[in-house]
């Protein structure tokens, strides 16, 4: 038996996967964000643990022999993150998030630092985005002295629990890649780069491989967790990463979309691509000699859950749930009768690099009611990803069949709305809905020999469920996709998408 453990954005996931591959048990705890400012996204890392220490005890307590047939763990995690820690391995400040925007001007120098876009290219494969660690580095150096002073370590999210885990200062090759700070094509860190910026090597962790083993649990964690004392943690990834190859996508042809509170089509290939524009995101793979392309919009599921939020309950009793306003949704027409939706909520990274983009509804009338609303969002999801899948297809990246993932492959609508705005065949694979989890407990299995390489574990992914694209419904898309694309440069030229300036508030995010 394997555990899978995904610290998310909006919960920490742990599930229990057999040796046939299949899923058998499941845990899901959640936990806030705080927003202090329009573009600021940051959690507690004590809130990560809390909600990972309840799960994997409620997990292995379900299972068959209470947790003693664990033979490894592999951890799964948000990208990009910043945790920074003093010597004894303490958080100093909360996490700062993936989809924090703060740092775009700290990127913009590290940039020109590096000699422009081309020399940061050739010593990362990858721009710097403001999501990424890099830039919230300087940001913190620059902005929060005293803390960058006492720091003494810095992980990426997953890495913090492999510490509490396991007592190891370590990253894999996939999460290091969204650093921003790694060498994608040599799998290690651009010591080029560090220096150029003046970020001490010693801050980072060293890195090893997805599926290669980073220590036992401490002692009287799995005495708590009642598993082995002798369970390994394997290397595992980075969630956008692990959650493409858990859909069995490590070669070119397939393209993974997934649904989560990001949007991501991704890929996988054999050799690491050039990249030369830097338009997509280059990430080492989760096996030796392999490599992942992609494109990230920042609010995908995330658009509807603000939606939902948004509205608030009518009665605190009775909220709106997501069902409801799906049921509303199906009900509607493509198109939602002309109302379109942008949905950079969080400004956005693919297919506009544009962190202080903002979210717009246009086309709204008095005939459009909460359906028309619910499926507008929806389609805005798609629709934007349907433009990253054309950014992607331009660096090389071919599409010969298109595997979905992440929550939404619980929801058919999500899913049937997919296959009709691309006009192709989508389906669902084994543990597509489980996320990164999935695929962390493969690379496991991979490192504890359960399977002798990755290959071998990824014939345990199935397909489940297929769709089939509306050929009326596929059409209506095509045109509307033409409108959707022409919208952002229309508003980005009349200014339109600036945010307006707030003073600083601390809001919670459930």
């Amino acid at each position: 038996m394997l555990i899978g453990i995904d610290l998310g954005t909006s919960a920490c996931k742990v599930i229990a996967v057999d040796a046939a591959g299949d899923v058998v048990a499941r845990e899901l705890r959640g936990y806030p964000m705080t927003n202090l400012r329009q573009g600021w996204a940051e959690q507690d890392p004590d809130d990560w643990w809390a909600a990972t220490d309840e799960a994997v005890r409620a997990l292995t307590a379900g299972l068959p022999r209470g947790g003693r047939e664990v033979t490894g763990i592999g951890l799964c995690g948000q990208m990009h993150g910043l945790t920074a820690l003093d010597a004894a391995g303490n958080p100093l400040r909360r996490a700062i998030l993936w989809n924090d925007q703060r740092s775009a001007p700290q990127c913009d120098w590290i940039t020109e630092r590096a000699g422009g876009l081309d020399g940061l290219l050739r010593m990362t494969q990858n721009r710097m985005l403001p999501g990424f660690t890099g830039g919230k580095i300087v940001w913190l150096r620059e902005n929060e002295p005293e803390v960058y002073q006492r720091t003494a370590r810095i992980l990426n999210p997953k890495d913090y629990l492999r510490l509490l885990m396991t007592g190891e200062y370590l990253t894999d090759v996939s999460d290091a890649s969204g650093t921003g700070l790694f060498h994608v094509a040599a799998r290690e860190w651009s010591v080029e780069l560090l220096a150029l910026l003046g970020i001490d090597r010693t801050l980072l962790p060293d890195v090893v491989e997805s599926g290669e083993p980073t220590g036992a649990l401490r002692p009287e964690l799995a005495e708590r967790w009642r598993l082995p004392a002798d369970v390994q943690v394997y290397g595992g990834g980075g969630d956008a990463v692990l959650q493409t190859t858990a859909m069995g996508l490590v070669d070119p042809g397939p393209v993974g979309f997934t649904i989560g509170t990001a949007g991501i089509v991704a890929g996988g290939t054999s050799q690491c691509p050039d990249n030369p524009d830097g338009r997509v995101q280059v990430s080492c793979g989760n096996a030796p000699g392999r490599w992942h392309i992609m494109g990230v919009s920042l609010a995908a599921g995330g658009a509807l859950q603000w939606f939902r939020d948004a509205l608030g309950p009518a009665d605190p009793d009775e909220p709106i749930r997501y069902q409801r306003l799906i049921e509303l949704a199906r009900d509607v027409e493509p198109g939602a009768q002309g109302l379109r939706f942008l949905p950079y909520l969080l400004g956005e990274r693919s297919p506009h690099l544009a962190p202080d983009a903002t979210a717009a509804w246009l086309g709204l009338t008095p005939l459009h009611h909460l359906g028309h609303l619910t499926r507008s969002v929806m389609e805005g999801v798609l629709l934007n990803l349907r433009e990253i899948l054309e950014v992607c297809r331009q660096a090389g990246v071919p599409c010969d069949r298109v595997v979905a993932s992440g929550g939404a492959a619980n929801e058919p609508l999500w899913l049937q709305m997919l296959a009709d705005v691309l006009g192709r065949e989508t389906v669902t694979v084994t543990g597509a809905a489980e996320g990164g989890a999935y695929g962390a407990a493969l690379v496991a299995g991979v490192g504890s020999g359960q399977w002798r390489d990755l290959e071998e574990s990824l014939a345990a992914v199935r397909v489940e469920h297929t769709f089939t694209p509306d050929a009326g419904a596929a059409d209506a898309y095509d045109t509307i996709f033409s409108e959707h694309r022409a919208l952002y440069p229309r508003l980005r030229q009349a200014d339109l998408t600036a945010p307006t300036p707030t003073p600083p508030t601390e809001t919670n995010q459930e």
